[in-house]
């Protein structure tokens, strides 16, 4: 809700300076109507926001949260209960308190006439836009049931997804921080404290140990200078990478990479294609729901290429042939869409590929994990061998010296 200010004339010719909230000026100036008949003027009341932080509330809403709240949205609707009641009664049980914001503040909205879809987009800056369009699309076709059940197997199939390789990675993860911390106490600790006694056997200290000593010397002195220069760097990467052209540029580099390349080329043709057929099914048209789709896809060199699609729907082509020169997505899924168009089946051929991506997708994760887990084992073993080598051949050098 708004405040605004306003000055009115009474039936009795008074005027009358108040303040009324509403949603917008045309429910004020309806509102003051009631009792004024003359509304001289009206503007909107600009209000100091406090800046609250709650470190406990989530920075956007999961998946996971998405997928519970739209389940709930489909069993009450289907039940009969009226919106605001459903709203209020989903706010009430989820845990989530971004949500709870967000659905209190869309109670409040649809109690005073105003549609879901348009309140989501107010007060849920945080909550994508697939899920609102759907939303928005199930309430101007009627079918806001079925939109509710297509946001719950769209979101519930995401966060599985999500999951999945995010388990796959915290073990790779957390053995290679582990590996630098130890390999940090090393060369700052260990190794000076053996220094003295290397350079004091009295021989000619190798190459090798030379380089090791030189390193953890240059460590120790400007350990700081490094850590500052890492921060920097790692804080001016993730800054650009906020920015639109730098996302543009990640995306291509990842796209390109090696290993990391087919699994972001999977990610993006299921992400394409499930959200497509979900946006399809609430009854969107085909130009505004790839539109959308362009704007919401994580791999941005992929949403540029949907995005001038866009146009070439709007021209009269087809799907098919819009994406057929994606330098980005697969070529089996144009050729699939190409087939779902043909045969009048887009929706469920969307949805057959976006699963088969989805396990492509998978599967080249678990692949690379399974690379990963090897090629750092390696690095560590190189990297220790070094230590232990540059150490202990002054040692075998003197004792071979006094042997002889």
């Amino acid at each position: 809700m708004k405040t605004f200010k306003y000055r009115a004339k009474a039936v009795d010719g008074t005027t009358v300076d108040g303040v009324i909230e509403a949603y917008d000026e045309f429910e004020a100036v309806n509102q003051i109507r009631r009792t004024c008949p003359v509304v001289e003027s009206i503007k909107p009341v600009k209000t100091e926001h406090k800046v609250n932080v709650d470190l406990n509330e989530p920075l956007w809403v999961s998946d996971k949260t998405l997928a519970i709240t739209a389940n709930q949205f489909f069993i009450m609707l289907k039940a009969g209960l009226p919106m605001a009641r459903v709203i209020e009664l989903i706010a009430g049980q989820t845990t989530d308190k971004l949500m709870k914001k967000i659905l209190n503040a869309c109670a409040a909205d649809v109690s005073a006439g105003y549609s879901l879809a348009g309140s989501l987009e107010k007060n849920g800056k945080k909550i994508p836009a697939v899920f609102i369009e759907t939303v928005r699309a199930g309430e101007e076709s009627g079918t806001l049931e079925n939109s509710f059940q297509s946001l719950e197997k769209y979101y519930s199939r995401a966060h599985k997804t999500k999951k999945k390789v995010k388990s796959a990675m915290t073990y790779p993860i957390m053995v290679l921080v582990i590996a630098i911390i130890v390999i940090a106490i090393v060369m700052v600790v260990l190794v000076p404290t053996m220094t003295d006694t290397l350079q004091g056997m009295g021989t000619e200290l190798p190459g090798v140990t030379k380089a090791l000593i030189a390193m953890s010397n240059f460590v120790g002195s400007y350990w700081y200078i490094i850590l500052i220069v890492v921060a920097v760097v790692a804080i001016a990467l993730f800054a650009y990478g906020k920015t639109e052209k730098g996302k543009l540029v990640y995306s291509k580099i990842r796209i390109k990479l090696p290993v990391i390349g087919r699994i972001t080329t999977y990610n993006a043709a299921a992400q394409t294609a499930n959200t497509l057929a979900t946006l399809i099914a609430a009854g969107l048209p085909l130009a505004h729901a790839l539109d959308i789709v362009s704007r919401v896809i994580d791999c941005k060199c992929v949403g540029e290429e949907l995005n001038k699609a866009v146009a070439e729907l709007e021209n009269g082509n087809s799907l098919g042939d819009a994406l057929a020169s994606s330098k980005y997505l697969p070529p089996m899924l144009v050729e699939m869409i190409r087939v779902g168009e043909s045969s009048g089946s887009l929706e469920e051929t969307l949805r057959t590929i976006g699963t088969f991506y989805n396990e492509e997708a998978t599967s080249a994760a678990d692949a690379a994990l399974a690379m990963i887990e090897p090629m750092i084992t390696i690095i560590l073993g190189v990297v220790v061998g070094f230590i232990v080598i540059a150490i202990y051949i002054p040692m075998f050098n003197m004792s071979a010296g006094g042997y002889r």
